[in-house]
């Protein structure tokens, strides 16, 4: 896939995808299996010309055997015929994916028309992914690095660089000085405290889909004007949400907005103003089908061949 799509690209068809009126809140449910070596994940989702499925497993411990931590395939295929089109690598397509959402959030919520400072949690693709996703559709002055081991911290400030950014490695309490705030790790339990976050920040958390599982604290939540993929995945999958709602710091009405109201022109620009702005994603099975055709597409394929 290297090369085929750019994160822009892939936004852009993300975009695409919900201007042509497709319903994030009609998407299946992913299903989720426990098995011995971590969660086996099945995401299907079908428009009128296209269907596909992702085939993803989640394995914790793949890391200390030097694996990566998600693995799948993606099969493609021909929505009227249901002939298959292609077979792409499901954890490449994430990665792209992933900060493809993030990056087309950004550009409705984030601040534009100046540099801007940015704190990365985490090392991993997926915080290599959003690095360039976020250099896409804003200008960066600045990017601290946070993660918990520091030799991939600095690796991924050292890429930062190279891109012409200014970057260091730096730690929680950097969010108070921080125009976005993106966290894609995998964490289970807050990273930083949202109190320090400033009014007019952005923050994006990507790294859990589970309901017990968060990357924001309460307080953060509790201030700040929430956006998701999908109100029914959000409040099914999203733990960022839902541990504030179970400790009755919120409610099911605490969300603002979702992607399709940001792409509609339905929300503010930039976000209501004098507090955060926040966009949870738990990732969706039609992202991972629009994404998918922009590659098929952009290799040069098309369902009549």
């Amino acid at each position: 896939m290297a090369g085929l799509l750019t994160p822009a690209a892939a936004a852009d068809a993300l975009a695409d995808a919900l201007r042509s009126g497709l319903d994030p809140e009609g998407c299946p449910q992913r299903t989720t299996l426990d098995v011995p070596g971590g969660q086996l994940l099945l995401m299907p989702a079908a428009t009128g010309a296209y269907a596909g499925v992702k085939i993803a497993g989640v394995a914790p411990g793949n890391a200390a055997l030097g694996l990566p931590r998600i693995t799948g395939s993606y099969l493609l295929l021909d929505g009227p015929t249901l002939r298959p089109l292609a077979l792409l690598d499901g954890a490449a397509l994430t990665t792209l994916r992933t900060p493809a959402v993030s990056a087309l959030a950004l550009r409705h919520l984030a601040p534009a028309g100046r540099p801007l400072r940015l704190v990365l949690f985490g090392s991993g693709p997926q915080a290599y992914g959003h690095l360039e996703a976020v250099a896409a559709v804003r200008r960066l002055a600045s990017v601290v690095v946070v993660a918990r081991g520091g030799e991939g911290a600095e690796k991924l400030a050292a890429h930062a660089r190279g891109m012409g950014i200014e970057a260091r490695v730096g730690a929680a309490g950097d969010v108070a000085d921080a125009d976005l705030v993106v966290c894609c790790t995998t964490a289970r339990e807050p990273l930083f405290d949202g109190r320090l976050v400033a009014p007019g920040a952005t923050v994006v958390a990507v790294g859990s889909h589970e309901p017990d599982a968060r990357e924001t604290d309460t307080a953060l939540v509790r201030r700040s004007a929430v956006y998701v993929e999908s109100r029914a995945a959000a409040l099914r999958e999203a733990g960022d949400l839902l541990v504030p709602e179970a400790e009755g710091a919120i409610g099911p009405g605490h969300i603002n907005g979702t992607l399709a109201d940001l792409v509609a022109g339905r929300m503010p620009a930039g976000g209501p103003p004098g507090c955060p702005q926040l966009f949870k994603s738990v990732g969706m099975a039609w992202e991972d089908l629009a994404v998918a055709v922009a590659l098929f597409k952009a290799a040069g394929a098309s369902s009549e061949t």
